[in-house]
């Protein structure tokens, strides 16, 4: 049989049953839709958390306070603030030690009451040094960041994110030169961050900076930091940068046992990798869930196929007599399941870009519809229609012509 006519006799056999066709193939086009809405979800959350992760800094290096006590089960680990291990000295160290290092920022980090002209809130207040924008990609809207002269005589300066900004004077507003009061101590506005939206659960916007120095004497009243980044020279010399890091600080925390380091180092890349590979397990359990109901509507095609094999068993006998190879029936059978899972996947991967858009339009939830999700749709949708129609073409070519044709 010509692929042509192969191709109009599929046709004409599914128009036949147009209403059972349709309702066929309803559990693919469900099926195929979940799939290639939840890659595309999956791959948007992905690309967002990476996106966020590279929005704090480049080729950044991470050190964090922590401790342990003990080893094993028996650990304990505290997190970011929680301890106070690392020291103005350390940030300096790494800074004179480390060849490699590009830029150090030490920071203080911690949450406080804001007040300004009768308004107030609550948030987070980093305490740092003049190069913190080139480290961690902070660029200004408007006047301008904590200078070093700023920290060496502990002014009382202070630079707003937008969100604070609005929070405290209203929106696109230049509050520069205005007083805010930060616990109890007034400070002056020198400047506005451009927006940089979020990163993972702290947003970038509702923070204020000001000087490091300030901060330790007149905020937190304590000569630790929470966090020092250090920048490198070009991602090749991160990981190296990270062992250096950790090697000097054990020696200056006089730590014999790397596994009771009263600190974290972290490399950007390797959280971008962790994030990464949460993400596409992720990305693969819901898809795999979605797909149960592929394997339902791949079900309700065998079960279609089998009785219309029942329906046509006279047709199949006279074809045979007439001169029709066993192939030729099991070739038609099996082009009709195809067709119809094809169909279905078509119908699937509409459905799905629509669930994507609807996801993205109604929430703040990032969705990426792409080639491969659309490839795999198509792919997977073709190899139901063979897996499933194969055993009901198989009866169908089996059939004895002489039976079929006595069949009523």
């Amino acid at each position: 049989m010509k692929p042509q006519d192969l191709f109009q006799e599929t046709i004409i056999a599914l128009n036949a049953n147009k209403v059972r066709s349709g309702l066929t193939i309803l559990g693919i086009v469900i099926g195929i839709g979940s799939v290639v809405a939840m890659i595309s979800i999956g791959q948007g959350a992905s690309g967002s958390i990476q996106a966020s992760i590279q929005s704090i800094g480049s080729n950044l290096v991470l050190v964090m306070p922590g401790f342990q006590r003990g080893a094993g089960a028996g650990s304990v680990s505290a997190g970011r603030g929680s301890a106070t291990t690392l020291t103005q000295e350390d940030a300096d160290a790494i800074q004179k030690e480390i060849m490699l290092a590009k830029a150090v920022a030490p920071e203080i980090s911690r949450r406080y009451q804001i007040t300004a002209k009768g308004k107030n809130t609550n948030t987070n207040v980093v305490g740092t040094v003049a190069v913190y924008p080139q480290v961690r990609n902070v660029e200004i809207d408007v006047g301008s960041f904590v200078s070093e002269q700023n920290v060496r005589s502990l002014s009382k300066v202070a630079v707003l994110g937008p969100t604070t900004r609005n929070d405290l004077f209203g929106e696109s507003s230049t509050p520069i030169g205005q007083i805010i009061r930060i616990n109890r101590v007034d400070f002056k506005i020198i400047g506005i961050t451009k927006s940089k939206g979020s990163a993972g659960f702290t947003n970038q916007d509702d923070m204020i900076f000001v000087p490091l120095s300030t901060a330790q004497r007149f905020l937190a009243g304590d000569n630790y930091v929470t966090t020092i980044s250090v920048q490198a020279e070009s991602p090749d010399t991160m990981t190296t940068i990270q062992q250096q890091i950790t090697d000097l600080l054990l020696q200056r925390h006089n730590i014999p046992n790397p596994q009771l380091a009263d600190f974290q180092v972290l490399n950007q890349q390797d959280i971008v990798q962790t994030a990464s590979a949460v993400t596409n397990t992720m990305t693969i359990l819901l898809a795999s869930i979605a797909g149960i109901s592929l394997i339902v509507g791949g079900i309700g095609i065998m079960n279609m196929m089998l009785t219309t094999v029942t329906e046509r068993t006279r047709e199949i006998g006279l074809r045979k007599a007439i001169g029709a190879k066993s192939r030729d029936i099991s070739r038609q059978f099996l082009a009709e399941s195809v067709m119809l899972t094809f169909f279905g996947g078509f119908v699937g991967i509409i459905l799905g870009w629509l669930l994507t858009f609807g996801v993205t339009y109604f929430t703040s939830i990032a969705t990426s519809v792409s080639f491969y999700s659309i490839a795999l749709a198509f792919g997977v949708s073709t190899a139901i229609g063979i897996i499933f129609g194969y055993y009901p073409a198989r009866r169908a070519a089996s059939l004895n012509p002489i039976e079929a044709l006595r069949y009523e």
